[in-house]
């Protein structure tokens, strides 16, 4: 009976095998002597994604959080699972709008900060329709 074969949706990773395990072929018969000391690529996966099913991208529009090192068009790494603290930059939806802000909470309520002198601060209880929707883990962008 032929095993029925299943293929998942989120990346998996390499870390299974090490370069060792890799076959490399070679013209004259045996493996060259630097073989024996190559070690094995970065994986950007593996080193920023840390739970793969609650992890999405997002490209930053807008200059709210420039002065936090976020520019416009940066790709933010937002992971779902990370549990919320004051002082995070997260992604919230505020009346059906994303925006990424700075958290801030304190004994009476709750804040979203920008990070750009231009923008004021949004006090969270004036609004009914707010949700949190993940915390950025990291912000990648291009230099120059």
């Amino acid at each position: 009976m032929e095993e029925e074969l299943f293929f998942g949706a989120s990346y998996k990773g390499s870390k299974q095998f090490s370069q060792h395990e890799i076959k490399t072929a070679n013209a004259t018969g045996f493996g060259a002597a630097a073989d024996d000391y190559a070690e094995r690529g970065i994986d950007l996966n593996e080193q920023l994604i840390r739970n793969k099913p609650a992890t999405f991208f997002f490209r930053m529009k807008g200059d709210a959080m420039q002065d936090a090192g976020i520019f416009e068009g940066d790709v933010l790494i937002v992971d779902r699972s990370i549990k919320l603290t004051s002082g995070k930059v997260i992604v919230a939806i505020l009346n059906g709008e994303l925006l990424v802000r700075r958290f801030h909470k304190n004994f009476t309520s709750a804040f979203l900060i920008p990070e750009n002198p231009r923008y004021k601060p949004i006090n969270l209880s004036e609004f009914s329709d707010f949700s949190i929707w993940g915390v950025v883990v990291y912000s990648i962008h291009a230099l120059g």
